[in-house]
C-alpha cells in the first residue's frame, strides 16, 4: 500500500495567486519525481481523483472546494547544460525567464512576470510578446496515471494557442527541457519586457493573470477597455484599472463573484462588439 502524508480539508486558496477557493478533500506536497509517482498511485489506490497544482495561477477554484487530492508540485530544480535548461515542473517560469536571460540565452525572455510554474507553462503553452512555450520546449517528463515515468520529445507533442496535448491526458508533468540560443541582448530584452509589464499589468494585485483568450485581430484587454468595463466591481472582484483583461481580488472575492463578473463582461462585449470572449483561466469545479 502506498503511504504519503496528506492534510484533510485543506484551504486551497492559500496556494493560489487569486486567493479564492474552498477546501480540498486532501492535500499533499511533492518535491521529487518519485514522490509525484507515489502521490498519483495513492490517489489510484484510494479511488479518488487528483489535481496537479503548480504556483496556483490561471486557476479559479470553486467556493465549495474540490473533492479530490490536490498535489502541489514543488519539484524546483534548475540545471543548465550548455544551451539547454533542465527544470523541475514546479520551478517558477518567471524566474527561468530571468535566469536564462542573465546567462545570455534568448527564447524565454517573455516568461518574466508570468506567474505560473514551468509545468503550467507547458500545459497551457504560455506565451506573450509574440513568443510561446512551444517554440523552445525540447522534452517533457511525465508521470502517467499508473505511475510510469515517460519522456516525450518535441516531435511527440502538439501545441496550439494556450493549449497542449496534456489537456487530454491524466497525469503530471514533472520536468521540462528548454533549448535556447546564445544572445548578448537577451538580458536587455528581458528587462524591457518586465518593465513594460510593471507599467501595464497589476502585478502586485491578487489575480490569475489574463482572464480571457485574445480573439483574432484585437486583444481581449483592448475590447474590454473599449466597452468601458475597466474598474467594474462585483463584490470584491474587480476589473483592473490598469489592464482590462485582469480581474483582481480586492479582499475576499468569491469564485461566484468572479464568474458573475466574467459573464457580464462576455455579455457586454458580445452586445457591443459582436465578439465572443473565451476564458483563458481554468475554472475548476468541485467534482473533477
Amino acid at each position: 500500500m502506498i503511504q504519503i502524508v496528506t492534510q484533510k480539508d485543506f484551504d486551497i486558496k492559500k496556494h493560489t495567486t487569486f486567493g479564492i477557493g474552498g477546501k480540498a478533500r486532501e492535500f499533499t506536497e511533492v518535491t521529487t519525481i518519485s514522490q509525484m509517482q507515489d502521490a498519483i498511485l495513492y490517489a489510484q489506490e484510494k479511488k479518488i481523483p487528483f489535481f496537479i497544482l503548480g504556483r496556483g495561477s490561471n486557476c479559479l477554484f470553486d467556493d465549495s472546494g474540490i473533492n479530490a487530492l490536490v498535489i502541489l508540485n514543488k519539484i524546483y530544480f534548475c540545471k543548465r547544460e550548455a544551451n539547454q535548461y533542465y527544470v523541475g515542473a514546479g520551478y517558477s517560469f518567471s524566474h527561468l525567464g530571468s535566469k536564462s536571460a542573465r546567462d545570455g540565452y534568448t527564447g524565454l525572455e517573455f516568461a518574466s512576470g508570468i506567474p505560473g510554474s514551468c509545468g503550467g507553462a507547458v500545459f497551457m503553452n504560455a506565451g506573450a510578446n509574440g513568443s510561446e512555450t512551444a517554440n523552445v520546449i525540447t522534452e517533457v517528463e511525465y508521470i502517467t496515471m499508473d505511475g510510469k515515468h515517460e519522456i516525450y520529445r518535441k516531435d511527440q507533442l502538439s501545441f496550439s494557442y494556450r493549449k497542449s496535448c496534456f489537456h487530454d491526458r491524466k497525469g503530471a508533468i514533472v520536468a521540462c527541457r528548454f533549448t535556447l540560443q546564445k544572445n548578448k541582448l537577451a538580458r536587455e530584452k528581458q528587462l524591457e519586457i518586465i518593465a513594460y509589464r510593471k507599467k501595464t499589468q497589476p502585478l502586485t494585485e491578487k489575480s490569475v493573470g489574463c482572464i480571457f483568450r485574445n480573439p483574432d485581430l484585437i486583444s481581449a484587454g483592448a475590447l474590454i477597455e473599449k466597452c468601458s468595463l475597466k474598474g467594474l466591481k462585483i463584490g470584491d472582484a474587480k476589473v483592473s484599472d490598469i489592464h482590462g483583461n485582469f480581474i483582481i481580488n480586492k479582499g475576499k472575492a468569491s469564485a461566484e463573484e468572479v464568474r458573475t463578473l466574467v459573464k457580464h463582461i462576455q455579455k457586454t462585449v458580445k452586445e457591443k462588439e459582436g465578439i465572443d470572449l473565451e476564458l483563458e483561466v481554468r475554472s475548476i469545479p468541485s467534482e473533477i
